[in-house]
């Protein structure tokens, strides 16, 4: 099972919208305080649809409860920034891997990311822009995590409610 890990969220909706795409994908996800929010919020509910009480998450105080109760975590995390080097692309995702996405306002502290420069990637984009949406940073790298996994168990076809395909 991948793991989506929030390093101190700060908008409820974006956290919404990575739960209901860690429901659709079997992942845990993983919320680390101090949160811009508290987990009741309606905004963070209403983005995570009526997903919200299928999600497995576990909530922690801090980074320091985060691997402390997740041992093999930090031989397994991958963290996303825009201030990374290597493309989210190029790493392979193991099964169980983590995938790190800090706070809107500021990323994730760059005492944590030098301790692991080999597994820091990030998104490519123009230059111009500070970086992308929180949610959809999450759904590109993991659904790359995914795809390098087959998918694991997922629907991979759909069908017609109407009609049929020929």
């Amino acid at each position: 099972m991948l793991n989506i890990v929030l390093l101190e969220p700060e908008i409820p909706a974006n956290t919404g919208n990575i739960g209901r795409t860690c429901c659709a994908t079997g992942t845990k996800l993983h919320l680390i305080e101090p949160m811009g929010f508290r987990i009741n919020d309606k905004t963070l509910k209403r983005a995570g649809l009526d997903y919200w009480d299928k999600l497995d998450v576990t909530i922690y105080d801090c980074y320091n409860d985060f691997l402390k109760r997740n041992p093999n975590a930090a031989k397994k995390m991958y963290m996303a920034t825009t201030k990374a080097k290597k493309n989210y692309t190029e790493v392979k995702y193991e099964p169980d891997a983590y995938i790190m996405f800090g706070k809107e306002s500021a990323g994730i502290p760059e005492e944590i990311l030098v301790k692991s420069p080999d597994t820091v990637v990030r998104i490519p984009m123009n230059e111009n822009i500070r970086s992308l949406n929180l949610s959809n940073s999450a759904a590109v790298i993991l659904y790359e995590a995914l795809r390098q996994n087959d998918f694991f168990d997922m629907q991979k076809e759909g069908n017609l409610h109407h009609l049929r395909w020929n």
